[in-house]
């Protein structure tokens, strides 16, 4: 098993799968290991299935942080955070990757393959990996989402 403090889950779809190789290679250049639950080929997928492998992994421990890209990272982002402990952002720009881990304190980065550029995404990655979470004010927020029942 990964050293699971440093080791980051990734999984995408067929609309995902250039972009996660893509971020599988700047885990790698900061010698950050990586798991990746699929999918290995641009041969068409569908989404929950992989993206759901990554977030289990997230929500029970055994990784501390996931990346999960589908065609727009919408439909990423939605399966990641069907599961507990998850805190899945989509994030286009950097300043929301720093403000999902400041705020958020989210473990799971969802990104769009067909809408995000390597070199924003790179931007975005290096931002999420580099920024800590600020606790403080935030702390009973989080406390609060992880109590929130949609079952209504």
């Amino acid at each position: 098993m990964p050293d699971q403090d440093n080791a980051i889950v990734v999984a995408a779809d067929h609309a995902g799968f250039e972009l996660k190789e893509f971020v599988k290679k700047e885990l790698e250049k900061q010698s950050i290991p990586v798991e990746d639950v699929g999918v290995f080929s641009e041969e068409k997928s569908d989404y929950p299935i992989y993206i759901a492998r990554a977030a289990s992994k997230v929500s029970n421990g055994t990784f501390r942080r996931g990346i999960v890209v589908c065609g727009s990272g919408i439909g990423a982002s939605i399966v990641a955070n069907r599961f507990k402990n998850v805190r899945a952002a989509l994030c286009v720009t950097p300043e929301m990757a720093r403000l999902s881990r400041q705020h958020n304190d989210s473990n799971v980065l969802a990104m769009g393959g067909r809408i995000t550029p390597p070199q924003i995404a790179a931007e975005i990655l290096a931002t999420w990996l580099d920024t800590a979470f600020e606790g403080g004010r935030h702390e009973h927020r989080i406390r609060q989402i992880e109590t929130v029942d949609g079952s209504q």
